[in-house]
């Protein structure tokens, strides 16, 4: 038999996003808390955290993402906390990328895309696709004619 922490393990390594953690919610917080942290973020950005009584700075992109977060908390919004997958299905990649699962195959195939497989399945790292994402926008942004990718000029989507 084999145990159900491997059979969790092998489900988001095959199907799922890849991350260690399970997301975890927080419900509003009441008007009484919420008000004075409301306060506190308008008078200051500046986040420091403090584990078992050491401070540690947070690099600038963590601490913006903790301030969105309890701004979102002071404006009375329930907020979930999740881990971003390195690695990503082809589903996860052409939704992020908002184009097709077969268009994304196509991008794969000629090797516009880098893919890692895992068994058969392929599997597209987020920050491959972002790139991707980012020159699709700059040649959107330059006036030369109409885009079609990285793919053949006979290829479409």
């Amino acid at each position: 038999m084999i145990p159900a922490r491997l059979l969790a393990e092998y489900s988001d390594w095959h199907n799922g996003p890849m991350t260690a953690r399970a997301p975890r919610s927080a419900a509003a917080l009441p008007p009484e808390q919420a008000a004075p942290l409301r306060r506190a973020l308008t008078d200051s950005r500046d986040v420091t955290v403090f584990v078992d009584g050491t401070a540690h700075r947070l690099p600038d992109e963590a601490q913006a993402a903790v301030v969105d977060l309890l701004a979102r908390l002071s404006d009375g919004d329930s907020v979930q906390v999740t881990s971003v997958a390195e690695l990503l299905t082809t589903s996860q990649a052409a939704e992020l990328a908002g184009i097709s699962h077969s268009y994304l195959r196509k991008l794969t195939d000629a090797g516009t895309l880098p893919v890692e497989y895992r068994g058969s399945h392929r599997r597209l790292r987020r920050s491959d696709v972002e790139e991707w994402l980012r020159g699709q926008l700059r040649r959107r942004d330059v006036p030369s004619g109409p885009a079609t990718g990285d793919l053949p000029a006979d290829e479409t989507r």
